[in-house]
């Protein structure tokens, strides 16, 4: 059946428009200078077009609100600019937030400490449940960033061919579960932490919108967990009804030899045990420090939700975390065996979000720029006066952002970047619809549309590990491996994988669930 990968026809022909469409996409640093020089010179061309709206502040009755589009190369705009430059960066608060995260998460990772569990886990497992475990293992490891995308499907191809399967196969299933299901995860990891931050950014001066409406890196997490269950099964759905038949599988015998060189070893088991112990005693003292009504976490009333600085405190509860857990493991791996290694090792872990440093300094200014022009508020406010004369409801809105998110994926990779340009239109714009989709909501529809084609853009950074991957595993009479061969074996993922995050959101909508503490689906009317 490989045969079949290496044919042409029209898809390839689709696949290769789209490598040249999207080739044609300047740097994400250049992409938002020009999207700035633009919005300068579109204020200047339509200065003084202005919309009214009604616009509510807690306690008061709305009022009628007019806003004005502002001529971004007056004098005035230009000293106000400047004078607020090196602010506008240093505040920015997607660069805070992950800045903080991967300096614990970044202890973790450089430790050692994420692929000893990776590997424990995977190799743990029993033959009948490998695929289910790489899956979980893949779809999670985007708590080491973007690191993960790589390492599952190096694992596991070395543990199907170590278990006489094909090691395409285990290729196929890592690279699909890791990259496809990016977005999805039961650990909270810099993704997420990113994402709210640059939603926070987008809802900041907007009239309309509470000004305690929950913004936090835990606003998702509980559609996230169930969308990491089902992108589990539909794992495992899509290898065994379609991979296997399309690549076939192995039916050796087990290689012990093979699978010794993946073995945890005892230095890193003590590490895994000392991690444990030290995220148990962790949680503990957050507990003790929950428990009682007047505690330090709970709010003066006694509440955790849905508000209490508890979920104000989400980013150091989840930076000690990481920070404590990752010593633990160090030390009990031996890594670490002075003070000095700790401060060492965040720095390393902070050497892989140098590019997005870089990067958050024209989007930061871009963002400033579209707030200071006023098109925020113009373009939500009439794009949400088309919307209600189309009388689409929330959730038809919702499938089409899906839509939107998932074709610009294919062409854009970086979710952060698309998200910079699409939180200041879309978050507002929801948020006044009727009813008003809050800002968690319109993220996770984001969320969903961003991941799920990851995996058959002919741009994605990690396709030429998957390549060389396919090759070094090649037999004799297998086809010509290139970029068709990856993206015919993860159209299936792809597919499927829409069609279940996208359900879910529709069942979640009318369900009305909350998707993460204290974060309902509706802004309050």
């Amino acid at each position: 059946m490989t045969d079949k990968i290496g044919k042409k026809g029209k898809f390839e022909g689709f696949i290769k428009w789209i490598e040249v469409v999207g080739n044609k996409f300047p740097h994400p640093f250049w992409l938002f200078a020009i999207l700035a020089l633009l919005v300068m010179l579109l204020s200047y061309m339509l200065d003084g077009v202005s919309v009214t709206y009604m616009a509510a502040k807690a306690g008061e009755a709305p009022t009628e609100t007019k806003a004005t589009i502002v001529n971004l190369l007056s004098y005035d705009a230009i000293r106000t600019f400047l004078a607020g430059f090196v602010r506008t960066y240093v505040n920015f608060a997607p660069l805070g937030l992950i800045l903080t995260m991967m300096l614990g998460i970044g202890l973790v990772e450089q430790t050692g400490m994420i692929s000893a569990l990776m590997r424990k886990t995977i190799l743990g497992a029993p033959r009948w449940l490998v695929t289910a475990v790489i899956a979980l293992v893949g779809i999670n490891a985007n708590l080491a960033s973007d690191a993960g995308i790589i390492f599952t499907p190096v694992i596991a191809a070395a543990v199907y061919k170590a278990l006489g399967r094909n090691p395409w196969v285990g290729i196929a299933v890592g690279y699909a579960a890791a990259s496809g299901g990016f977005t999805a995860n039961i650990f909270v990891a810099g993704t997420d932490a990113l994402l709210s931050g640059i939603t926070k950014s987008a809802i900041e001066g907007v009239p309309y919108i509470p000004a305690d409406v929950p913004v936090h890196p835990l606003i998702n997490y509980y559609f996230m967990v169930a969308a990491t269950v089902i992108l589990v099964v539909l794992t495992v759905y899509v290898t065994e009804k379609y991979t296997v038949k399309l690549l076939g599988d192995g039916t050796g015998t087990a290689d012990a030899e093979e699978l010794k060189k993946h073995t945890v070893t005892p230095a890193e088991n003590r590490g895994l045990l000392y991690a444990l112990l030290a995220l148990a005693a962790y949680i503990g003292i957050i507990v003790l420090l929950t428990n009682p009504q007047e505690s330090l976490f709970r709010a003066k009333d006694g509440s955790l939700l849905p508000s209490s600085p508890l979920l104000a405190s989400v980013m150091p509860i989840l930076f000690f975390l990481f920070f404590f857990v990752g010593i633990a493991y160090g030390y009990g791996a031996g890594v670490i065996k002075k003070g000095e290694d700790i401060p060492k090792l965040m720095s390393k872990g902070l050497i892989g979000s140098v590019g997005f440093m870089v990067v958050v300094l024209p989007a930061s200014l871009f963002v400033e720029l579209f707030r200071m022009s006023r098109f925020d508020t113009i373009l939500s406010v009439k794009g949400a006066e088309m919307l209600k004369a189309l009388n689409m409801g929330g959730i038809w809105v919702l499938l089409g952002f899906i839509i939107l998110a998932t074709f610009l994926n294919l062409f854009m990779m970086s979710g952060s970047a698309k998200w910079l340009i699409l939180a200041p239109i879309f978050v507002p714009m929801f948020a006044q619809l009727n009813p008003p989709l809050s800002p968690a909501l319109t993220q996770i529809a984001y969320r969903v549309g961003d991941s799920c084609t990851n995996i058959i853009t002919p741009l994605s950074y990690y396709l030429p590990v998957v390549i060389g991957l396919l090759e070094q595993y090649k037999k004799e009479g297998d086809p010509e491996v290139g970029v068709g061969t990856v993206i015919s074996m993860a159209m299936p993922y792809t597919i499927f994988y829409i069609l279940g995050f996208t359900l879910l959101l529709v069942v979640w909508y009318f369900a009305g669930w909350d998707l993460g503490p204290g974060t309902p689906l509706l802004l309050p009317m």
